[in-house]
């Protein structure tokens, strides 16, 4: 049989093209394009702050998407237009279906297979009287079925080849069909046909390609320009000692404040006279610095906007005002990537291919400068402060003769009518304002457990060994502090704002910690016990009276006293009797428990092996888990002069302040909801003596948050290097003593639990 190939002449496979080409398209866009309307919870509008700053705040936001409303109008519609094509297509191709698989000659003329000429031409007469078009009863489409049908019956070679191949025309050639129409391939159509191609895969294609090409080599992975983040390394490298205020410098010199690195930067005429009055109400701004681009007028203005931003200095609304807010912003992604470039340069401090470390404060000054940012305040400033409604006139009474109230944790645990009292001069709306901000704060239990993973000895820290510190955060809301007496008990809030446990920690800084196996290892190291420790204590205590009374001799003073007494323990030895033939018993039974018991020791260490290796899987698996995708969600921020929403994002890592140096990088914590864990892992010391380390937590968001916890680490020296392995030395002869074999297989297990370099 020959092949062939053609177009689609009637259009009908053509709708499975489309059908198919619209759903590819079509089901993506709706997930990711369908404008998502939050559900507006009553609850959280009880939460919002109705302060000025925030209330204004909500207006700003919502003036910056003017078109979002007939924007998603607009998706919306042609989404569901989209739908609706898909639907008819479908439709279509379900009718082209039905009707090709269901032509039957037989059943359209109402015939039994096998009926005569007659019978054939009778059935075609009465039917072809009420489907003709010309009878008010006609059906076009009916009618030519019906003659179809007749025609592949009447024709006797037509029937053969019906009943044979269930095609009239016989065995025909193969024909391959292409889900295209045929007016694509036809002549007078060509050139619109190539022009539209030329324009989709010539035009439109590559220069959508560059353009996205173009845009992302020019930019990080968080979206901050390859420029900025040289200027960082550049500046960091040539003051490794980097104070707030160097920090800010550095931060307004970033290429995104430029317009010719950012085009929607915006350069204002009247930013010829209103700059140079901002900057005479701002001392220490540094504005006569030489270095470039540090000079530059975008980076002096830049800098202006966040010392005004800092000071809470009101800027005009039409101009001044709308660069302060794309400035600040900016600034977290920017500090973060601050953050980053200091790493960086520390790692390349350690191995040698720069000639000065920065010290831990330039990295913890980039981090400082985050929570300024975010609240619009300078970090000598009170903590307090970010509360709405506060002011200086309001701090005066947090600090009188009677209590010293610096922290906002400080505030929170004071009586209701203590809190109340220190803020008589606001009204009730307002202080429900007040306590609403303070009870959605965070309230973090900052918990670490250090230990070596993969050894034998976790608890046991040797020179060289890979030392991870287990962080772990749980977070809570400030209002569990309002008037619970038990959380002063249970935590000390210190000045900071920091958390600390009432309980002091181990020498080594190691953390007794609970750790959950499933419910059959714990039945099984349960029984282990019982088994093991009862019988020997009972078997002690009864065998060691009798070995005492029977075989220590008796002075001969005592033996007149024990003859008159002898009557009176007549009545006693037959209880004594009873009570040592008990213990006779007990102990031949406890000898036979204690066989059975050490019969069962290989059972006992495999079941401490199985504890072992569950404990081993759950800290991978905790590993594993850590390296997934992280969340961006987690509690949002009070700051009304931030110009938008924020989310809580904290920094962990672990530092030496003896030497001011980091020892692991900075974790960024992104998706601290209810309870976050995060591994921190540093070499141990070289040499052996007892060291000091800190376990700093951060926040990107809030003043006053910051905690840190020291922790003790003994080191002890390493063990001697093995020179010789016997597992590699091959004897000449070619049998082997099994117990050789053995000790070689649990050396080999042994080499499978060495921690990953």
């Amino acid at each position: 049989m020959g092949q062939k190939f053609q177009y689609d002449e009637s259009g009908g496979t053509f709708f499975y093209f489309l059908l198919s080409f619209l759903a590819l398209i079509l089901i993506p866009a709706t997930f990711y394009y369908w404008p998502k309307k939050k559900k507006r919870d009553v609850k959280e509008d009880i939460k919002l702050c109705n302060c000025p700053p925030c209330m204004s705040k909500r207006d700003h936001l919502k003036r910056m998407e003017p078109w979002k409303g007939p924007k998603n109008f607009l998706i919306k519609l042609v989404i569901i237009c989209g739908w609706i094509v898909l639907f008819f297509l479908a439709y279509k191709v379900s009718q082209f279906d039905y009707e090709m698989s269901n032509f039957d000659p037989y059943e359209i003329l109402g015939i039994p297979l096998g009926a005569s000429q007659s019978e054939i031409k009778k059935a075609y007469r009465k039917l072809s009287l009420i489907l003709h078009p010309d009878k008010d009863t006609g059906n076009e489409k009916e009618f030519m079925k019906l003659t179809k049908a007749y025609q592949a019956l009447t024709d006797d070679e037509a029937r053969r080849n019906w009943e044979k191949y269930g095609n009239p025309d016989g065995p025909g050639a193969m024909s391959f069909g292409i889900a295209l129409p045929s007016w694509i391939v036809e002549k007078e159509n060509s050139v619109w046909v190539l022009g539209l191609y030329a324009l989709v895969f010539m035009i439109a294609l590559p220069t959508v390609v560059g353009m996205w090409w173009y845009r992302s080599i020019k930019y990080t992975g968080d979206q901050v320009l390859l420029d900025t983040t040289h200027l960082y390394f550049h500046y960091f490298n040539k003051t490794p000692n980097a104070l707030i205020k160097r920090v800010i410098m550095i931060l307004a010199a970033s290429w995104e404040f430029d317009k010719k690195h950012n085009s929607e930067i915006e350069e204002r005429q009247s930013d010829n006279q209103e700059v140079p009055q901002l900057i005479k109400k701002l001392p220490n701004l540094g504005e006569k610095n030489k270095e470039k681009p540090l000079c530059y007028l975008y980076s002096i203005k830049a800098r202006a906007l966040i010392h005004a931003h800092l000071s809470r200095i009101p800027l005009n609304p039409l101009t001044l005002e709308q660069d302060r807010r794309y400035v600040i912003g900016k600034c977290p992604f920017l500090i973060n990537e601050q953050v980053n470039a200091v790493n960086e340069l520390i790692i390349l401090a350690y191995s040698r291919r720069i000639p000065r470390l920065p010290p831990i404060e330039t990295i913890e000054n980039c981090m400082k400068l985050s929570p300024m940012i975010v609240q619009g305040l300078w970090d000598f400033k009170s903590p307090l402060l970010q509360l709405p409604y506060i002011n200086d006139e309001n701090l005066k009474y947090f600090m009188s003769k009677k209590r010293q109230i610096k922290s906002l944790q400080q505030y929170a645990q004071l009586k209701g009518d203590e809190r109340r009292n220190l803020l008589k001069s606001l009204s009730d709306e307002q202080y429900d304002d007040v306590m609403k901000v303070l009870g959605k704060m965070p309230y973090v239990d900052f918990q670490i457990q250090v230990e070596v993973m993969d050894d034998d000895n976790p608890n046991e820290v040797t020179a060289g060994a890979i030392v991870t510190v287990t962080v772990t955060l749980i977070r809570k809301d400030m209002s569990v502090l309002f008037g619970d007496e038990l959380a002063k008990d249970t935590t000390e809030i210190t000045e900071n704002g920091g958390i600390e446990d009432a309980k002091e920690s181990t020498g080594d800084g190691a953390n007794e910690t609970v750790v959950k196996r499933p419910a059959w290892l714990k039945q099984k190291k349960g029984g282990k016990k019982t088994k093991k420790s009862k019988p020997v204590n009972k078997q002690a205590n009864n065998v060691a009276p009798k070995s005492k009374t029977e075989d220590s001799p008796k002075p001969a003073a005592t033996k007149k006293k024990d003859a008159s007494a002898s009557s009176k323990h007549k009545e006693h030895k037959k209880d004594e009797d009873e009570e040592t033939d008990e213990t006779d018993e007990s102990d031949v039974e406890s000898a036979e428990h204690n066989d059975k018991s050490s019969g069962d020791e290989d059972a006992n260490k495999s079941n401490e092996d199985d504890d072992q290796e569950w404990e081993k899987f759950q800290k991978i698996r905790g590993r594993e888990r850590s390296l997934e995708g992280r969340s961006k969600i987690s509690h949002t921020v009070h700051c009304p002069y931030y110009p938008f929403d924020k989310q809580e994002y904290w920094w962990t890592y672990i530092c030496d302040r003896k030497s001011r140096t980091l020892l692991t990088a900075p974790y960024h914590i992104t998706s601290l909801v209810d309870k976050e864990v995060v591994h921190l892992k540093f070499t141990a010391p070289h040499w052996p003596r007892l060291y000091t380390f800190t376990v700093c937590l951060r926040s990107d968001s809030y003043l006053g948050f910051d905690q840190q916890k020291e922790i003790k680490l003994d080191v002890k020296e390493a063990p001697a290097e093995i020179t010789e392995h016997p597992q590699w030395e091959f004897g000449d002869s070619e049998e082997e003593d099994p117990a050789e074999t053995n000790d070689r297989e649990s050396e080999y297990a042994t080499d499978e639990d060495l921690p990953d370099e």
